[in-house]
């Protein structure tokens, strides 16, 4: 497939990158800095900004699935989903955040005490995101939520899927490393079994 990663420079964008350039797809890396995109056969870095949304729906236009990778402080959901439907791309899918998690049935994870202060409005972003697309009807869209602590680390192959409860292990711990999360987006995209829905991965 052509698939293309909006902010493919940033962390888990060129994991994703790496991932879908490793099974074989075709990758258009897209972020202001192309520059620091991930080097791999089959992934060609290319100039774009979500603050330019024709320019950037140009780009987009003619892959088979794209995904979005960036800050949603930086983002505006209405025009990142304006932006697929002017493109014609059939599947959308989103880079999205725990904090919108439940830890107990009707209480999200930011909600909680523990939540630190530095990343609510970051996660108060990502929450609105998701309930803006699941009130979009006309696109194919899948929202990734990774675990509380997502971080750089070993691509082990292993880990669990979920819904809308945060997952954690016997320690109480809740992590999912960028490559690993990678590999469970990368399996959505060839074998979607998420449409129009939010699901979780962690270990």
């Amino acid at each position: 497939m052509k698939v293309a990663v909006i902010g493919g420079s940033g962390r888990a964008g060129r994991e994703i990158s790496a991932e879908l350039a490793r099974r074989g797809h075709q990758v258009t890396a897209i972020s202001r800095h192309p520059e620091n995109a991930v080097v791999a056969d089959g992934v060609m870095a290319a100039a774009g900004d979500v603050n330019h949304p024709d320019a950037l729906a140009e780009t987009i236009r003619g892959h088979d699935v794209v995904v979005s990778a960036v800050m949603f402080a930086d983002t505006d959901p209405a025009s990142l989903v304006d932006v697929v439907r002017a493109s014609g791309v059939p599947r959308y899918l989103v880079v999205g955040g725990a904090g919108s998690l439940e830890v107990a049935p009707g209480v999200p994870l930011i909600t909680t005490p523990e939540f630190p202060e530095a990343y609510k409005v970051e996660a108060g972003r990502g929450s609105d995101f998701l309930n803006y697309l699941r009130r979009v009807g006309d696109i194919d869209w899948t929202f990734l939520s990774p675990s509380a602590y997502f971080f750089e680390g070993d691509r082990k192959g292993q880990f669990r899927l979920g819904t809308d409860a945060l997952l954690v292990d016997a320690d109480g711990n809740s992590s999912i490393s960028y490559a690993d999360y990678a590999i469970a987006l990368v399996d959505e995209i060839e074998q979607p079994r998420h449409s129009r829905a939010r699901f979780t991965v962690g270990y």
